[in-house]
């Protein structure tokens, strides 16, 4: 007799199982709710008896309880089934946050039946059974059934099983509203930094006012509207990589990707795969399919520097990217289409690897489209006040070490001095003074050695100029011997002397090389 009494328990607590179990599948399958909402609803009608059911959500924003998904209802019913909170039962629910059942929905003058479903039923045989959705203390909306009234049936059970349901849809409201706001965020951070990108690699930050740069910024406002692609070329640390920002930063494609690769960097074995992807086992270690610099500059721009060391092979790959705008991932064979806009760099002069044959000569008319030289720092000195001025407020403020201004004498040297690696050598110059200014000055003396002058270190020559060009040439032939390890020859190729008048200034010198063939 137990047995049979528990029997009708057991087979209610697997069905409710079952129904939980097909809901959350349905709410798990969709990233949007209101994808997962209708089919949870539809489940529910088909395993609970449901006639309608309804989830309304509370806006914020405008206060009203709107129909979020519905079973049962038209489109128009839908439309018209707009609470406010404690209005009718499903506003009360809302209000209070507590569940309630209405028998006979016909006995219930609060019942209103705002959607007109039930106009043309006998009320008085429906029931109707409203429950709470809560995130934590906060009730959102409210999840409601429709059902015939049977006599003897307890509520009680529905009312907890659309509880739970309830929680499960609480829940999946409460993960998509973070991954909504995750989004959210994402968006506006990247609105934020591509606006600072903008300002910070706009053209008139490139610091400089001489005649020179602003030829440069003339070029780069002419080009980065357009698709054409660009040659940067220039000494190294002239700022071509800073050009490349300017150009992509203020074209129709600065809120795509920026990718930038340095050909120089790479070795010749990997380059190409770097470049243009590879499938797996495309080669040993290829344990993954790896997209290229190309897939991922899609729809973008992508910075070749130092495109004058590319191997030949590479080479005849990029002409045909540049061409077709496609290529094929290392050990792959399905062609891939590329968006992408080129702008490349180098220091090297391409006109003569041309005629060495170890630059192609279509190549360069596919990258020289529209060159942009950036002269060296020694051509455009009267830039050189305004960087030092830059770097030092940089500097200043990165080490929390303020330096006022910088004495005549060290901008003197400044400006004498001949700045073999440009921008890039002043910068570390300025950033060395400032960390060795100890009044807030930069002197002359915080400046390096290389630019010290004979006059500020006190190292003028003295004597007569035969004597002070000997002991010159004297300590120029000592490196060049130290530098070749003793052999002679080699030593008067890199002073561009003969080994005759080589050997003739070591006898006069009286330089024994072989003192230095154990040098290393």
């Amino acid at each position: 007799m137990a047995g049979r009494q528990e029997e009708p328990t057991v087979k209610r607590e697997v069905q409710e199982l079952l129904i939980l179990f097909e809901i959350s599948q349905i709410l798990d399958q969709s990233l949007e709710l209101s994808d997962a909402v209708g089919p949870a609803l539809d489940a529910i009608a088909k395993n609970m008896g449901m006639m309608r059911g309804t989830i309304t959500l509370l806006n914020r924003q405008s206060g009203q309880i709107m129909i979020e998904a519905a079973h049962g209802l038209s489109e128009t019913q839908i439309e018209r089934g707009r609470y406010r909170p404690g209005e009718g039962i499903t506003g009360q629910v809302v209000k209070t946050g507590k569940p309630a059942i209405v028998p006979h929905i016909s006995d219930e003058p609060l019942f209103l039946d705002r959607t007109g479903a039930r106009k043309r039923l006998k009320k008085k045989d429906v029931s109707f059974i409203c429950v709470p959705i809560k995130i934590g203390n906060e009730v959102i909306g409210a999840l409601s059934a429709d059902r015939l009234f049977e006599e003897g049936v307890s509520f009680k059970e529905d009312v907890r099983l659309l509880s739970i349901i309830a929680s499960m849809i609480a829940q999946a409201v409460r993960l998509r509203q973070a991954a909504q706001e995750e989004r959210q965020r994402l968006v506006e951070e990247n609105a934020r930094l591509q606006s600072e990108l903008r300002e910070k690699f706009r053209p008139s930050n490139i610091v400089g006012n001489s005649k020179a740069m602003r030829a440069v910024y003339d070029l780069i406002s002419q080009v980065s509207p357009s698709e054409a692609t660009v040659l940067v070329r220039g000494e190294s640390g002239t700022g071509k990589e800073l050009v490349a920002h300017a150009i992509h930063y203020n074209s129709h494609r600065a809120d795509k990707p920026f990718v930038k690769v340095n050909c120089g960097a790479l070795p010749e074995s990997v380059v190409e795969s770097e470049l243009f992807g590879h499938e797996r086992g495309a080669f040993t270690g290829a344990i993954a399919t790896r997209k290229g610099r190309f897939e991922l500059a899609h729809a973008g721009s992508i910075f070749m520097d130092e495109i004058g060391d590319l191997s030949p092979t590479t080479q005849i790959k990029l002409l045909r990217v540049l061409q077709e705008r496609e290529f094929e991932r290392v050990g792959g064979s399905t062609t891939i289409k590329t968006d992408v806009r080129v702008i490349t760099a180098t220091n090297r002069d391409l006109e003569h690897l041309i005629i060495d044959g170890s630059f192609r000569h279509d190549l360069y008319y596919r990258l020289n489209v529209f060159p942009i030289h950036i002269p060296p720092l020694r051509e455009r000195k009267t830039d050189i006040p305004l960087l030092a001025d830059y770097f030092i407020e940089k500097y200043s403020r990165a080490n929390d070490k303020p330096v006022l201004r910088i004495s005549t004498p060290a901008i003197d040297m400044l400006m004498s001095y001949h700045w073999p690696g440009n921008v890039r050598e002043l910068e570390n110059c300025i950033e060395r003074a400032v960390l060795l200014s100890s009044d807030q000055v930069i002197h002359s003396h915080n400046l390096p050695p290389t630019l010290q002058t004979a006059e500020a270190s006190g190292t003028g020559y003295s004597g007569a100029l035969d004597s002070t060009l000997d002991t010159v040439e004297r300590d120029l032939i000592l490196d060049a011997l130290k530098a070749a390890h003793g052999n002679k020859a080699k030593a008067a190729r890199a002073l561009g002397l003969t080994e005759r008048i080589m050997g003739l200034r070591v006898k006069k010198h009286g330089i024994d090389p072989r003192l230095f063939r154990t040098i290393m």
